[in-house]
């Protein structure tokens, strides 16, 4: 197995300091089904992570093939003290079942009711019926990319973000540079002697955006990063002094398109939202195979023209304008971020357990509570309630105000 920095090598390392509750570590019973949507490879826990949990005394139940697309085959997970199981019915009834895709309705119906689920939500792609189908089942449902650290930052949403901004970066210099099909600007990122570099511009100054404007520095392009937020524009110049900077408008957006080769969407969600910053009008003005990435699609995305796509079908075409939306980008990095992955997700475990379990943790950890949208089958955020016209409670109402 290859080397890489992990969860174990902090596990023993002084821990931030928590409230103080009279609660009796609980054993939890954690079941890792494989993957099977949108070419998902990516898993929640890497073996090592799993050894540690296991010697906590946790029992970890995992389908047979989870982790081979990401470079972790089942005699690794077996070592690690994990039960295999040979199909997804057993780990379907674990109390914790813990994915990085959503279920879908048929792993919905496996699910034997009153369990956890941990994984992450991507808003864009769920319906009514999706948060219906758990809440007849009563889950408590738990989304990773709302659970925050203690500088009240999304940790899951950080790691997956700086994979995908380099990401970003590297495929649209593919998309620019393939001529081959005809309908590619047969670009290079960087210039040579005589012959200017791509036009790069970055929507967004949070870690995805910031990563990607690396990235496509490093190729030599020339790169504009944007952002409502001026102190984040002010940061992000303070280092890189030679990096272009502009305040989100209408009009300027639109003007930076008109020339621009590569457009990367990395906004923030707003109340699990990404707001729409560029119109199709300003898209259909751009020239003939310009390629647009958009890496907010997870929460909506924040082109007008955005729309889902998949890494079997990556890309579309509108305006004339190359669209790539996958949500999980990082999926096709599938080890790197199995391992990003682990080392969020095995301590917000242990957490769940030193607390007492998920019941006891909520109440006393909001940082956790702030990735809940269901408990025990009733909605606790409001604009999922409101947009799927379903019932919802607020959580503090449910656990009382700390």
């Amino acid at each position: 197995m290859s080397e890489y920095i992990s969860w174990s090598e902090t596990a023993l390392e002084t821990q931030e300091e928590r409230l103080a509750v009279d609660a009796k570590s609980a054993q939890l019973q954690i079941g890792l089904p494989k993957e099977h949507a949108m070419n998902e490879h990516r898993l929640l826990l890497t073996p090592e992570s799993v050894q540690i949990l296991v010697a906590q005394g946790h029992e970890i139940v995992v389908e047979s093939g989870a982790g081979t697309l990401a470079g972790f085959p089942d005699a690794l997970y077996a070592n690690a003290g994990a039960t295999i199981a040979l199909g997804p019915e057993e780990v379907f009834q674990c109390a914790i079942i813990a994915k990085v895709a959503p279920p879908t309705v048929n792993e919905i119906s496996m699910m034997r009711g009153g369990q956890t689920l941990i994984s992450a939500l991507q808003l864009r792609t769920r319906n009514r019926d999706y948060f219906k189908s758990l809440a007849d089942k009563k889950i408590t449902a738990l989304a990773l990319e709302e659970v925050r650290n203690s500088e009240d930052q999304s940790a899951l949403r950080m790691a997956m973000s700086e994979i995908a901004g380099q990401m970003a970066a590297r495929v649209g210099a593919s998309l620019l540079a393939d001529g081959a099909h005809g309908s590619r600007k047969g670009k290079l990122m960087g210039p040579i002697p005589g012959v200017a570099p791509a036009r790069v511009v970055v929507l967004g100054a949070g870690v995805a955006g910031l990563s990607a404007v690396r990235a496509a520095h490093g190729m030599g392009s020339q790169v504009v990063l944007m952002d409502s937020n001026i102190n984040r524009l002010r940061a992000a110049q303070e280092l890189n002094p030679a990096l272009i900077t502009e305040v989100i408008q209408d009009l300027v957006v639109a003007k930076r398109l008109k020339k621009a080769d590569l457009v990367i969407g990395a906004l923030h969600p707003v109340n699990g939202r990404t707001p729409v910053v560029v119109s199709e009008d300003a898209i259909a003005a751009m020239e003939p195979n310009s390629v647009i990435i958009d890496i907010s699609i997870d929460s909506g995305g924040c082109f007008e023209t955005s729309e889902l796509t998949s890494h079997e079908a990556p890309t579309y075409e509108k305006h004339g304008v190359i669209h790539y939306c996958i949500p999980n980008m990082a999926s096709a990095v599938g080890h790197t971020a199995t391992i990003a992955l682990s080392n969020f997700v095995a301590p917000m475990l242990s957490t769940l357990s030193e607390l007492g379990g998920v019941e006891d943790c909520l109440h006393y950890d909001l940082n956790m509570r702030a990735g809940l949208y269901l408990y025990k089958g009733l909605l606790t955020k409001r604009h999922l309630g409101e947009h799927f016209d379903l019932p919802f409670s607020n959580d503090a109402l449910l656990f009382g105000n700390l």
